[in-house]
């Protein structure tokens, strides 16, 4: 019998590589997204479109905010598992836009939790952030870690979900895992992010903003590494036997799971694996640190490793090659 998700943020980039694994593995999947104008909407048509070469991919164009488009879907399709990508991204845009992350991020989720309780899948899996840990200066980050200082609204939204998201586990048995995923990159990814961005520039000889004068490092996590995490995980269902290191709620079949690479990577590094697979030197332009930021992020993903015996393990350099490839490609440069 062929399983069924839906999946929220289909036409995105993560959401996008998700949807592409679970065809690939045999599922049904619903996909909604809004198609909103955040970046060029042209990249998120044909990923929909590479996805709807598959007969077993739905494409549903709406806004998650939406009254009763959610509750619509689940009630028609029935998913096995929900996997909740859709969220108005980006750290900065939150500082400028910060309405649109109570459309998205809250009142969003609040209609999927909704939905979910009509129509209760077998696990249904939220993306959180990295950005959640806030002002943490102990690294690296383990789940179970406190999580109260957010530096930026877009990181307290996403906290805000998982506290959202383990009442409804706790108040309708709803077994839901939060996923934190760190700096993700790869192919088709999003032209807000520092690697499009320093790519596009380093390719038309434009110098490239390095924040907190490059005094920075990040977990960068390669996408399908995060896929597959994502994929193990549906199988890991939240339940009353914890595992070494877990974040198991005491009062609900909630948990919470980073998904890193477990290497924390200096931005210097990074933009030096982008210059070795452009072949060109960056012009860089050192500028102070930006509000909402934060220094260093590194993930300890023994949890992952726990639950699924899996471990993302891509090396910063092959995936950065493999994106700069997939840019030239599509861009024709």
């Amino acid at each position: 019998m062929t399983r069924t998700a839906l999946v929220t943020g289909s036409a995105g980039f993560i959401g996008y590589h998700l949807c592409q694994r679970l065809l690939d593995d045999g599922w049904h999947v619903i996909g909604l997204d809004a198609m909103i104008d955040y970046y060029e909407v042209s990249l998120k048509e044909r990923r929909h479109a590479m996805l709807l070469q598959n007969a077993g991919f739905t494409a549903v164009t709406a806004r998650i905010e939406t009254p009763s488009i959610l509750h619509d879907l689940m009630e028609t399709h029935r998913p096995e598992a929900v996997v909740h990508l859709a969220a108005q991204a980006g750290v900065r845009y939150s500082i400028d836009n910060p309405e649109s992350y109570v459309e998205a991020n809250l009142i969003g989720t609040f209609r999927l939790l909704e939905a979910m309780r009509a129509f209760p899948p077998a696990h249904s899996l939220l993306a959180s952030t990295s950005s959640a840990y806030g002002a943490n200066t102990e690294m690296p980050y383990a789940e179970t870690m406190r999580a109260d200082h957010q530096m930026s609204f877009y990181a307290a939204t996403k906290k805000a979900n998982e506290a959202m998201a383990h009442s409804y586990a706790h108040l309708y048995d709803l077994p839901t895992t939060m996923f934190r995923f760190f700096t993700v990159y790869g192919p088709w990814g999003r032209p807000d992010m520092a690697l499009f961005k320093f790519t596009k520039a380093i390719l038309e000889d434009r110098p490239i903003d390095v924040y907190n004068h490059g005094e920075m490092s990040r977990d960068f996590t390669y996408v399908t590494d995060l896929v597959d995490g994502i994929v193990r995980l549906i199988a890991a269902v939240p339940g009353d036997d914890p595992v070494e290191g877990d974040s198991l709620s005491p009062v609900a079949p909630f948990r919470v799971v980073n998904i890193g690479n477990s290497n924390s990577v200096r931005l210097l590094d990074f933009i030096e694996a982008i210059e070795a697979a452009t072949g060109r030197k960056a012009e860089k332009n050192f500028m102070d640190m930006q509000p909402g930021d934060v220094p260093a992020t590194w993930a300890d993903a023994s949890l992952l490793q726990h639950l699924t015996q899996y471990t993302p393990r891509t090396d910063v350099r092959d995936g950065v090659a493999a994106f700069v490839a997939w840019y030239r490609a599509y861009y024709d440069v």
